[in-house]
């Protein structure tokens, strides 16, 4: 069966979660030009979706992702160089606007993950793994360097010793070693259902929360590596006086003195 057979990538919405599945099971859905194309347009779309409050990304089958496509690159031959460029072209972009939208991101990572699939499994605000995934880099084993994002996320999980000794000797951590190390947030035992279901759950509950406070504490958050202290505070001010005195802001306040749960379905923030 080949990625042709059917769409690389998967969608639904459901309840304000829009999510979106990696589906080439059969060859650990790789990273082909049309996947990454795929994963791109369902990113943006979802991205610019008002009905869409979170995004949900897991992969089907054993694996998450077992990183590049690597047939078709030895199928390129001398023009390697241009499948590389467009499929990195469209992960990146992919990967930019996951960490950038302006609502949470849960990743479900079903299975093992190497390669240019570890920055996008990485990417989310909660990384849920199931007990069967363990994670590599996986690129110097073919010569190549690493890309998808890896090499900015990873040391800002792990710091930058543990981050230098996955992507040189392509180290692998277990599912069980990522929890502990900051990598993902938990591992959900059971088989592959249990997962999905308690990704759902999550994703579902940030779908009913101040997705424009989300937003806001996105950015603060992906921002943070480049500022000082001083001026970090003063994004923090600026930040927080919109939120208060925006509709959610306003709305969990009068939640708050009315001892009753804040409904922020209708509103976004500032």
């Amino acid at each position: 069966m080949s990625d042709t057979a059917s769409p690389p990538i998967v969608t639904t919405i459901e309840d304000g979660v829009g999510k979106i599945t990696l589906a080439a099971p059969d060859k650990g859905n790789p990273l082909s030009i049309e996947l990454a194309n795929g994963l791109l347009d369902a990113v943006q779309s979802f991205a610019e979706d008002a009905s869409v409050r979170c995004v949900l990304l897991t992969g089907s089958g054993r694996f998450f992702c077992v990183g590049g496509d690597i047939s078709a690159m030895v199928a390129a031959g001398d023009k390697v160089g241009q499948v590389i460029e467009a499929l990195t072209t469209s992960l990146h972009a992919a990967v930019q606007t996951l960490l950038e939208m302006d609502k949470p991101l849960v990743t479900a990572v079903n299975g093992p993950v190497a390669g240019g699939g570890l920055g996008l499994a990485l990417c989310g605000d909660i990384v849920l793994c199931g007990p069967k995934a363990h994670f590599s880099m996986a690129y110097t084993g073919i010569g190549f360097s690493p890309d998808g994002g890896s090499t900015w996320i990873l040391p800002r999980l792990v710091g930058l010793r543990l981050a230098q000794e996955m992507a040189l000797t392509n180290r692998r951590l277990s599912c069980g070693e990522a929890a502990a190390l900051g990598l993902v947030t938990r591992v959900v035992d059971g088989e592959d259902p249990n997962l999905q279901a308690e990704a759902a759950k999550v994703a579902a509950e940030l779908a009913r929360g101040p997705v424009g406070a989300y937003a806001a504490t996105r950015r603060l958050l992906l921002d943070s590596h480049l500022a000082d202290p001083v001026s970090q505070m003063q994004r923090e001010a600026a930040s927080v006086k919109a939120q208060a005195t925006g509709p959610e802001g306003r709305e969990g306040l009068a939640a708050f003195v009315e001892k009753r749960p804040a409904d922020f379905s209708l509103r976004q923030g500032a």
